[in-house]
């Protein structure tokens, strides 16, 4: 290390809807300097859209009020700063009732609020400017929920500079939430891009909260204590070094597995990961167990950032029903696709008896079934299984005689049709993303604290351009055994979305595992396994610092998010299919894992 100064940090929520006592746990254990709290996602400005328009003092994530709240006395006793985008699309409105609640408890803070995301009012604006979207190049809706960009650290950086107790934003990437307060803290510049990549890390790692001490794990059978998982925090050191560790005696663990997940998870190219702030490299990131449940991290290079931000849109495209039917008895699996289709049929000729057009799309999944696997599902004879059934439609109404016309199936079709799940299904909008780029010269970024807003200087001219390297690469060699053994005996995966986009990040479990599983593992095979969700390429990217590869495969998630149709339309299953796939092996290593 270089000194012996840290700064530490916690993260208390990874998503809104995260637990509510994490907060409480890591103020009372955790020793912190900081406490993060990261809300949003695409689907939740959407929502908070939607929740400003019927009520224009909400908007935010209320949930950030019920955790902090309570906890306020202790925050202030022990001096923690608060950063949070909890602001979603009104953040003005979130330090209100924030400073009115602190009021009645006697306390005195100082909350800044970041703006400048919030674009929706410029529609009309984007629309001459021709914007497109990312990938399809489709021209911008007419009508759009909300529309934010992604910023950066440099307006948490001033909001602590004048001193602020509590910041809040509204869009901005969750790993700036950490590299805000460790810029301020240790000054690093904003062309310092190996120190921000580190930081940018720092905050990836801990911005989903327990997914990095144990909680979606490949071994998850030896994490104990799910009851009580313990929250992470960060001890970041002035040199870009860290070391990831949770409150003793909380449940979790925190291990070399559980960090390389999360340090895959959720990325493309992990040569380019492109921040608001930075550019990182992470290919030669090293991660070491020095501990019970402690890691340290180290190894993060950087590159400038882009001229641009990323604008997340979300507009509506018409609706969706999904419904659910229990079918039991011998041969359910067959059962099921008779009356999925029976119910189909019937809903066609109804729609068309009507004058309604077609379903726009439909689509049903026998679960219990293995059915997620597609084609390298086991041959199983379920006893029950649920039938899933989904339609979109431009109009309400065509689908709501999908979820009345279900209901006969409980008495009018096979036996064994059970009842619903959760009762009648009903009908809801469908909500899609739009993504673009945006110059971030037209990006106006303020601070405002004690009622005087302070404009936010942003480093626009980064340059940088992708390289478009290291993609698709060849596999080193094959190997010729008449031995194999499944994946998860030789590696740890994890996987999760980018927009419609699945990514699957794969780690060896010892380095001389990781020839082998490469060779196996390869564009060629990931399409081939994937093939009955694929509608993209597959792209491959090797992470040797932490004997990795990063899979991204592309269009297929069914539209993601909210828009998709699918069961996992999240990819969040696709590594535990892929823990699965038998890999070659020389009997030296056959032996080896028999003798685990």
């Amino acid at each position: 290390m270089n000194n012996n100064k840290k700064i530490r940090i916690g993260c208390a929520s990874g998503f809104w809807g995260d637990t509510s006592t994490a907060a409480k746990q890591l103020v009372q254990k955790g020793n912190l300097d900081y406490l993060v709290f990261d809300f949003l996602a695409e689907v939740s400005m959407s929502i908070l859209a939607a929740a400003k328009i019927k009520n224009p003092k909400m908007g935010y994530a209320t949930d950030f009020l019920d955790q902090i709240v309570p906890l306020l006395v202790s925050i202030k006793e022990k001096n923690i700063k608060i950063i949070s985008n909890a602001g979603g699309i009104n953040p003005k409105a979130c330090k209100e009732n924030l400073e009115y609640q602190a009021k009645k408890l006697g306390i005195k803070l100082k909350i800044a609020v970041i703006s400048g995301d919030n674009l929706t009012s410029k529609l009309s604006m984007l629309k001459k400017k021709n914007i497109t979207e990312m990938e399809s190049n489709n021209p911008i809706p007419d009508k759009c929920l909300s529309i934010n960009s992604y910023l950066g650290a440099p307006g948490i950086v001033k909001a602590l500079e004048e001193n602020a107790d509590i910041v809040i934003t509204g869009r901005c990437v969750d790993s700036a939430l950490v590299l805000g307060p460790l810029m301020y803290e240790y000054k690093w510049e904003e062309s310092d891009y190996d120190l921000l990549s580190s930081g940018s890390l720092a905050g990836h790692i801990i911005e989903c909260g327990a997914q990095c001490t144990g909680g979606n794990f490949t071994d998850w059978r030896k994490v104990k204590k799910f009851d009580d998982m313990g929250f992470p925090f960060v001890d970041v050191f002035s040199n870009g070094d860290f070391i990831v560790s949770k409150p003793k005696g909380t449940g979790g663990m925190v291990t070399f597995g559980t960090v390389a997940e999360q340090l895959l998870y959720e990325i493309g190219n992990p040569a380019e990961y492109i921040l608001p702030d930075v550019v990182c490299d992470f290919t030669k990131v090293t991660i070491d167990d020095i501990g019970s449940n402690k890691v340290i991290v180290k190894g993060a290079k950087g590159l400038p950032p882009t001229n641009y931000y990323k604008v997340s849109a979300t507009y509506m495209n018409g609706y969706h029903v999904a419904g659910t039917l229990v079918i039991g008895g011998d041969n359910a699996k067959i059962k099921g696709k008779i009356i999925a289709k029976a119910i189909l049929k019937k809903c066609s000729r109804i729609l068309e008896e009507q004058k309604l057009d077609p379903f726009t799309k439909t689509s049903y999944d026998l679960l219990g079934s293995d059915s997620i696997y597609g084609s390298n599902q086991s041959k199983i004879n379920p006893r029950e299984i649920v039938l899933r059934l989904v339609a979109r439609h431009p109009e309400k109404k065509a689908l709501t005689y999908l979820s009345k016309e279900m209901a006969q199936a409980t008495t009018g079709m096979a036996a064994g049709v059970i009842n619903y799940l959760g009762g009648r299904p009903s009908v809801s909008p469908s909500i899609h993303l739009f993504s673009f780029l945006y110059p971030k010269s037209q990006i106006k970024v303020q601070m405002e604290i004690n009622e005087t807003r302070i404009p936010v200087k942003i480093k626009i001219n980064g340059g940088f351009t992708s390289s478009k390297k290291k993609t698709n690469l060849p596999p080193n060699k094959t190997f010729e055994t008449k031995f194999s053994t499944q994946l998860i005996n030789l590696a740890y995966a994890r996987s999760g979305d980018k927009g419609d986009h699945a990514n699957i990040g794969v780690i060896a479990r010892k380095a001389h595992y990781f020839p082998f599983i490469d060779s196996a593992l390869n564009p060629e095979s990931i399409s081939k396994y994937f093939s009955h969700v694929l509608k993209g390429p597959v792209l491959k990217w090797r992470v040797p610092g932490i004997n990795g590869i990063n899979f991204l495969l592309k269009n297929s998630l069914g539209g993601g998010g909210m828009a998709s149709m699918n069961i996992d339309p999240q990819g969040k299953a696709y590594a535990q299919q892929l823990l699965e796939y038998p890999i070659p092996i020389p009997i030296e290593i056959m032996e080896e894992i028999k003798m685990k």
